[in-house]
């Protein structure tokens, strides 16, 4: 598959998760194994993969750790906030938002521009509240620490699968380029030994 039908491909799938995604599908949280499973629902899943692979796309190859930092960071200080009995208004809604803003993302940094502020890792930041919070609303009275470690160990590893993914599709695109640049290069060459042919004639 070409690197831009597969990004066509990501950013759709984002884009139509935010719509068909429902983050808490009613399940239990009371321990570790649930708050495992948790993030495996369709935006949180989405939202993860994205900050995995937009962190290789967007970020300096020295700082791709950077994005999930800061998403596992603002994860769990905004679930804590909500065991605690914080939330916001319409919630639902805007961890489904949060989807189309990765897929955003991922279409802005196609362009390959690479920056480390902190403006860049921002909606990063916000997502990972949101995600966080809406976790946290969820969880009941004296069970977060299991929970909570539950949910931080598949995002972690959602977000080390995109990276992954990220990093292959970028080796196998600069095979294809490395390959392209080598036909061309023995094109070229024909084309002047043909030339020098002529020339002798």
């Amino acid at each position: 598959m070409k690197i831009r039908s597969l990004k066509f491909f990501v950013v759709t799938v984002a884009l139509l998760g935010a719509g068909i995604a429902n983050a808490h599908p009613g399940h239990s949280t009371a321990n570790l194994f649930e708050g495992l499973f948790h993030p495996l629902s369709l935006d949180h899943l989405l939202v993860m993969l994205a900050v995995g692979v937009w962190s290789v796309c967007a970020l300096p190859s020295n700082q791709v750790w950077r994005g999930p930092l800061v998403f596992l960071v603002t994860l769990t200080g905004a679930a804590a906030l909500g065991a605690a009995g914080a939330t916001l208004p319409w919630l639902e809604h805007a961890v489904a938002l949060t989807v189309v803003l990765s897929g955003v993302m991922l279409w802005q940094a196609r362009q390959g521009t690479r920056r480390a502020s902190g403006l860049t890792l921002l909606p990063v930041a916000l997502m990972g509240a949101l995600h966080g919070l809406a976790h946290g609303v969820e969880t009941p009275a004296g069970s977060f620490a299991g929970y909570a470690a539950g949910f931080l160990i598949s995002t972690t590893v959602l977000h080390l699968l995109g990276i992954v993914a990220a990093l292959g599709l970028r080796r196998s695109v600069a095979h294809a380029v490395a390959a392209a640049v080598g036909s061309l290069g023995a094109a070229i060459g024909i084309a002047g030994a043909l030339l020098l042919a002529q020339m002798g004639a």
